[in-house]
This record gives structure tokens, sequence and C-alpha cells, in this order.
């Protein structure tokens, strides 16, 4: 999903509108009704079940190319395979400037500033808009949705977009549990 637990206290902070986007199928729409519910303006979702990085990163590129976003925020890692990739990529294929593993985000006119924790120490880093963000957990406060933001999130719009044509580059093969370790 594109747009993080920043977002809705970014926008009472700006203004503006939040956009949501997820890569899936109809069982994902639960998690974007309680994203929109905690503020979220619209909601898209891509019809497609791939586990595949590159076909997920093209799909929420494809969708930003067609909005003209000011800011893309992604999760640190997702959070079903931990693959930690589409951000960058997502950057990548727009051509736009990517910071990894924000802690803070301020915004100012045409300008984001963000806080990232780097071994010893904090760093700050400045980018001009329109940028992608992957943010870190604690860059916002959790939030539980409210029964008026639940009510909301009923009419508010969850558009259902067909992929874009897009490869897919890997495949899962299997999956194994480790061997257990001797007691």
């Amino acid at each position: 999903m594109v747009c993080a637990g920043a977002c809705p206290e970014l926008k009472e902070a700006t203004g503006g509108t939040v956009h949501l986007i997820t890569v899936g199928g109809a069982d994902t729409e639960p998690i974007i009704r309680k994203a929109l519910a905690l503020g979220g303006d619209e909601a898209f979702r891509v019809n497609a079940d791939s586990h595949d990085s590159y076909f997920i990163a093209a799909q929420i590129a494809d969708h930003a190319k067609k909005e003209n976003y000011d800011l893309i925020l992604t999760g640190k890692e997702t959070i079903d395979y931990n693959g930690s990739s589409i951000g960058g990529m997502v950057a990548e294929l727009l051509d736009l400037p990517y910071v990894s593993i924000a802690a803070k985000l301020d915004v100012n006119g045409g300008t984001a500033t963000l806080n990232r924790e780097i071994e010893g120490g904090e760093e700050v880093v400045e980018v001009t808009l329109p940028v992608v963000v992957s943010a870190q957990k604690g860059m916002a406060e959790a939030r539980i949705p409210n029964m008026k933001g639940i009510m909301a999130a009923r009419t508010k719009p969850l558009k259902v977009l067909e992929p874009a044509a897009a490869d897919t580059l890997t495949a899962v093969v299997g999956f194994e549990l480790p061997l257990q370790k001797p007691v």
C-alpha cells in the first residue's frame, strides 16, 4: 500500500488529499478501508495477485504516473514477504529521488525534510518534491479509527483497477520451515 500511517498527520498539518493504493485481491479491501477510516480520501486497488516486487512496483508506478503525486510513501518492508524493495523500485520507475527508512517527515512548501536513524546518530535529509519515501515504524503515531471515520470510509471511493502490463521477474517455488535445532 502506498502511504504509511503518517498520511493523516501530514494531511492535517499541510492540507491536500491522501490517496491509497494496494496491489492485491478483494481480500485486501478491509485493510484499505481501515486506512480510509484513518483519514485517506480515496483508495485504489490494482486487481492482481503477485509475489513479485517488480510487478507490484510497476503497478504502483503506473498509477502514480497518471496521478502526478507530490509525495509517495511506502512502508519500510512489506508485512507479507519482507522484501523491502518496493519504494526504491517505484522511485526508479518514476525517475524520482528516493529516501529510505525515514523516521520523521516534515513538508514545507515544495521541500521535504526527513530524519533517518543511522548507525551512531541521526541523518537529516532535505529533498525537493516530488519524492518517494519509505517510512520506518515510528514515523507516525499509531491510530485507531473512530466510529465517524469508520462510517465515512464506507462511502469513500475504492476504485478497482485492472493491472498494467508488466513483467514478473521472480516466482515463489516453495516455502519450507527450517530444520529444528537440537535441544
